[in-house]
């Protein structure tokens, strides 16, 4: 289908809405909710018992390069006598302003996420919650949950810890900036170098997110591996897809909120709490898998084996990236 005067994002646009509604999902929100959210004074404030007080960490967001719905922080500090590295996540804490039950936690519960579709964004929140009041937005104070986890020098997870926090993002950082410079193969970024031991810090976050990935892959994890694109527009007129890129930027933000849901996981875990969780189970047709792999000259054991499984996937996609 072509879009009359090239009006790409248009159609686009109609053809996003028209899915969403088609699978319960709401493209807009209700004037009840945008009330709700206008009429929000600003920021959560800090109230209560247990909030822990962690502005002076150097902490960072790392997000795409156009991002404002900034929703988690990673910061590092070494434990003294090389017992570990403890990694700190600060996860945005919506929950102080949006009440349950309110018109715009009953837009939340329907849509569950924002959804990205290339011609537009529907966020989970307005703009005016997600990218501003709620937003982990530099050199601003905001509420969070800080998920606190050591790390010894195996890349394991020996402790944890979950509590309210008051945090301030000390600067904003972009994956497409950050993993060139990790990886060696580009400058450091301004804004990195603007704050003194930031650099250093990120230095430590990408070893002990490194040591959480080859700990997970010992354990049996597999790195599967899908493209994503961005659509460019010219005003309506699509222009190009372009590929977005894996890098250790983007792989440490995901290192990272792994272990931070395993240490949320075992915290409700331990209060008896009724959580949903996502199972991988054994694949069902493991010899349809074992076949493709003597295709390729490989073999794979006769049971499930996902150490075995993951070591063909690394292999495949050395030997043939573009078929991956």
């Amino acid at each position: 289908m072509i879009a009359p005067n090239a009006q790409h994002r248009s159609l686009l646009l109609r053809v996003a809405r028209r899915e969403m509604l088609e699978h319960g999902l709401l493209p807009d929100f209700s004037p009840e909710a945008l009330a709700e959210a206008k009429a929000i004074p600003g920021p959560a404030a800090p109230s209560g018992e247990g909030i822990r007080d962690l502005r002076n960490l150097l902490w960072c967001s790392i997000d795409n390069d156009d991002s404002l719905d900034l929703d988690q922080l990673t910061a590092a500090d070494p434990e003294p006598g090389n017992l570990g590295t403890r990694v700190l996540v600060a996860v945005s804490q919506v929950a102080a302003l949006v009440g349950p039950g309110s018109a715009l936690d009953e837009h939340a519960v329907a849509n569950t996420t924002s959804v990205y579709t290339p011609a537009k964004v529907f966020p989970m929140l307005p703009e005016r919650l997600s990218t501003d009041l709620t937003s982990l937005r530099e050199g601003q104070d905001r509420l969070a949950m800080a998920v606190e986890f050591t790390v010894d020098g195996e890349g394991a997870v020996v402790e944890s810890r979950i509590d309210p926090a008051i945090v301030r993002n000390k600067a904003k950082l972009a994956y497409s900036g950050v993993g060139p410079w990790l990886e060696g193969e580009g400058p450091v970024p301004p804004a990195l170098a603007a704050v003194p031991g930031l650099a250093e810090n990120l230095r430590i976050q990408d070893r002990v997110a490194r040591s959480l990935k080859t700990r997970r892959h010992e354990l049996g994890a597999l790195e599967l591996e899908t493209l994503d694109v961005r659509a460019e527009f010219d005003v309506e007129r699509l222009v190009g897809l372009v590929p977005e890129g894996r890098n250790r930027a983007r792989e440490l933000i995901e290192d990272f909120m792994i272990a931070a849901n395993g240490a949320i996981a075992r915290f409700l875990a331990a209060r008896q709490f009724p959580v949903m969780r996502r199972v991988v189970r054994t694949p069902e047709r493991w010899q349809r898998i074992v076949e493709i792999a003597q295709r390729h000259g490989e073999s794979l054991p006769p049971v499930p084996d996902p150490r075995a499984l993951n070591q063909f996937l690394l292999q495949r996609r050395e030997a043939d990236p573009v078929r991956f």
